[in-house]
């Protein structure tokens, strides 16, 4: 059989689950030793909560082209969203997971509808509350001078983890790059052979010697 392996992470619940990318791609290995092969490997740093999945797009068209079984180490690796979900199946690509290979498509639906349904329960609640605050005259969005210092505070927050995000990619892209480079191989050669593997950029882009460079200097 032939696989095409989906990692992903997300800098805050990436320390919460103790499932980093190394341990992502140790679970989707095994998996697969005895059984086939690895083809190619997409690698994505960003929220489950973020439809817009550039690695994981390519990664279903990989599989495509290759007849092979798109594989992922948890199914909570996918966005837990029922159209999201659909779109995906409808691609046409088998999907497996490492913790729950029997998992199909049927149950993949059932799956990512309760999930999305407990999101949608909590929103219901955030503005049912936020309706009685307001109508005991409470002072809602910039208004309220606290709400406009929070909304600062998240400002500068959203950078932060923007910069966090960025680290985190190169924390875990580092060791290849550096094991590549430990062998003589130059930037224009290191961004070739990462081309080559299918890791995508932090920014799901093609790598040259200036990325590589610029990854080196973090």
């Amino acid at each position: 059989m032939k696989f095409v392996t989906y990692l992903r992470v997300s800098t805050e619940r990436q320390g919460q689950s103790g499932l980093g990318l190394e341990a992502q791609r140790a679970a989707v290995n095994a998996f697969v030793e005895g059984r086939g092969q690895i083809t190619s490997e997409f690698v994505e740093v960003e929220s489950g909560k973020n439809n817009d999945r550039p690695q994981l797009a390519a990664a279903l068209v990989a599989a495509k082209a290759a007849g092979a079984t798109l594989l992922i180490a948890k199914l909570d690796r996918l966005a837990r969203n029922v159209a999201f979900i659909a779109n995906l199946l409808e691609a046409g690509v088998e999907v497996t997971a490492v913790d729950m290979p029997e998992a199909n498509r049927f149950m993949l639906h059932i799956m990512s509808a309760v999930a999305e349904q407990e999101a949608r329960a909590i929103s219901d609640r955030t503005k049912a509350a936020l309706a009685a605050a307001k109508a005991r005259g409470a002072r809602l969005g910039m208004a309220n001078p606290q709400i406009a210092k929070h909304m600062d505070q998240a400002v500068s927050a959203s950078v932060a983890t923007r910069t966090g995000k960025a680290d985190t990619f190169a924390a875990n892209v580092l060791p290849l790059i550096k094991r590549l480079q430990s062998g003589g191989a130059s930037l224009r050669s290191i961004a070739a052979d990462l081309n080559e593997r299918g890791v995508k950029t932090a920014r799901g882009g093609k790598w040259y010697a200036g990325t590589v460079r610029n990854v080196l200097a973090r």
